[in-house]
């Protein structure tokens, strides 16, 4: 489990880089459930590669995977990298997508891009999403392990479609999280090899943003029911600072059931201003 300082180093990171890897942030064990989970989900639906070039012919790409096995819920959710997410955007963030990345062989590279270029805001700008990828398989040069160029979050445009630039190859062991500013140039590598090469995108957003996957409809209530609560308000059942996504001034986690996680903006200045008063 990273400490205090780990967390924090890695934040700096990814202000400093646009990005940061965390070394076998993952249990042997749990990845290799993943994986087979993964492979399950595939075969049991009968999930096929992508239809779109950029999203990669050979890839397969699971999208919503919350609903498809509970061993997902581990993800977002896990004590070695939502805390660095948390450092760098704060602890009311929301879940913006999760999906697998499958790339099998004979799959060509991504053009290299960012995540948020068509969110109209002049760059640089503060981190707004946080990219989480989880290296389910050894993350080689001649895979598909992901293309970076860092330091790119800092700089005053988007990269142009198509165009070539010069990249670093992430590379990382099997159990490694890397985690990037969305702002950060970056794109999938070819797979050059005979084998499937494994991996999530797991990416966290403010919680005053539109997330990425529209969780709330596409989870249906009775498995959002059962998440943690954690994975409850991290899916939208929740209100950023008691004011921004609040259902008729209450907290949406009451429609699973739940107690209420905090006052509306309201409420609280009432409070504040009662407790104030009794102190007088």
């Amino acid at each position: 489990m990273l400490t205090d300082a780990d967390i924090q180093l890695h934040a700096g990171k990814i202000r400093d880089d646009g990005y940061t890897v965390i070394e076998r942030a993952v249990d042997p064990d749990l990845v290799e459930g993943l994986r087979r989970a993964l492979e399950r989900t595939e075969r049991e639906h009968a999930i096929g590669p992508a239809r779109t070039s950029f999203e990669g012919f050979k890839t397969v790409r699971i999208n919503n995977l919350l609903t498809y096995d509970d061993l997902f819920w581990q993800v977002p959710l896990h004590e070695n990298v939502l805390p660095v997410v948390e450092r760098v955007l704060d602890r009311e963030c929301l879940l913006s997508s999760f999906c697998s990345l499958v790339l099998g062989p004979g799959q060509e590279a991504q053009p290299i891009h960012e995540d948020t270029q068509l969110i109209p805001l002049p760059r640089p700008h503060i981190p707004i999403t946080v990219n989480a990828i989880w290296a389910l398989s050894d993350f080689t040069h001649d895979n598909g392990a992901t293309r970076i160029v860092p330091g790119s979050h800092k700089y005053d445009s988007a990269p142009q479609y198509g165009k070539h630039y010069d990249a670093v190859t992430a590379t990382m062991p099997a159990g490694s999280v890397m985690l990037f500013d969305s702002a950060l140039w970056h794109g999938g590598g070819a797979n050059n090899t005979d084998d499937r090469r494994f991996a999530f995108s797991c990416a966290y957003c403010w919680g005053w943003m539109r997330q990425q996957e529209n969780l709330q409809l596409g989870i249906p209530q009775q498995t959002a029911r059962r998440f943690p609560r954690r994975l409850q308000e991290l899916c939208g059942y929740s209100v950023y600072k008691g004011q921004f996504g609040h259902i008729d001034n209450h907290d949406p986690i009451e429609l699973l059931g739940r107690e209420r996680g905090k006052r509306m903006v309201w409420e609280a200045t009432d409070a504040r201003k009662a407790r104030t008063g009794e102190a007088k």
